[in-house]
């Protein structure tokens, strides 16, 4: 992802002005739009965006569909632990990977097209750089998280309305756990941020990302059980999605202390990010 210069600069000429004329530091806010510039401007955030919708919706009306069709045919066990809710937001295991990713080249391809030296020497204060990414990005998957999230409740809801259990946003917990699904996706794009400002690379952070959201905790599942109890209920990705269920499952942490873990392991990720940053050259 190739961005375009800051809207503020190096130099005299292109730098923010004070009214006396002076060149004046540039600030968090003018950090911010300068982001939010090189976001909204190149094709790919919005070509990964829309991968992200049609991923989170299609799969999630789709496997809302196949459900309802198979339900009468399930066993008793899988009949008592039906989570309507998750069903119809099954679409974001794959949609919040198009949105980390995004997350991921939001920082990693300043490295590769050379573009970070521009904008460290617009804005030289590193965690103010990086505090505006995160702020930009982390809006972004928030707001585009909610909106799919609760059309992707109502459209499962209505497929399996009439051949499965179905619930409103009225039920308990249910409005918990849309909300949350935008949450999740908002803490997993820090996360993300971090992995690539740590890494630098592009292929080495996403696959950083695909071993925190998928591999490892698929490893944990190879272990004795009394280990994989525990690797489950504490690992920051596994235990911050308990928030956007309603049913619980046995052997892990409740809704929100599990997202109060995810948030500490991305506040953990962001320190770490912010200290490299600082320490390395550009």
């Amino acid at each position: 992802m190739t961005a375009p210069a800051p809207p503020f600069g190096i130099t005299g000429g292109d730098a923010p002005a004070s009214r006396t004329g002076r060149v004046r530091p540039a600030t968090f806010l003018d950090a911010v739009r300068a982001e939010t510039t090189k976001l909204r401007s190149v094709r790919s955030t919005w070509i990964t965006l829309l991968i992200a919708t049609v991923l989170s919706i299609g799969i999630s009306a789709l496997v809302s569909a196949l459900t309802a069709n198979h339900y009468a045919s399930a066993s008793p066990v899988d009949k008592a632990t039906f989570d309507p809710t998750s069903i119809s937001l099954a679409g974001f295991g794959l949609g919040q990977l198009a949105i980390a990713i995004l997350a991921i080249l939001f920082i990693t391809s300043e490295y590769s097209s050379g573009m970070i030296r521009t904008s460290l020497a617009a804005v030289p204060k590193r965690g103010r750089l990086l505090g505006a990414k995160v702020v930009v990005y982390t809006a972004v998957a928030l707001v585009l998280g909610e909106v799919l999230a609760f059309i992707s409740f109502l459209v499962g809801q209505v497929l399996l309305e009439g051949q499965a259990p179905h619930v409103t946003l009225g039920d308990h917990d249910v409005l918990r756990a849309v909300i949350a699904t935008g949450l999740y996706l908002a803490v997993l794009s820090i996360i993300s941020i971090g992995f690539g400002t740590i890494v630098r690379s592009t292929a080495g952070a996403i696959s950083l990302l695909v071993a925190v959201l998928f591999v490892l905790p698929g490893v944990a599942h190879a272990l004795p059980t009394s280990w994989e109890r525990a690797v489950t209920k504490y690992w920051p990705t596994e235990a911050g999605r308990q928030v956007t269920s309603v049913v619980p499952t046995d052997h892990v942490l409740g809704p929100w202390a599990g997202f109060a873990d995810m948030c500490v392991f991305a506040v953990i990720v962001m320190v770490v990010a912010a200290v490299v940053l600082q320490r390395r050259d550009a």
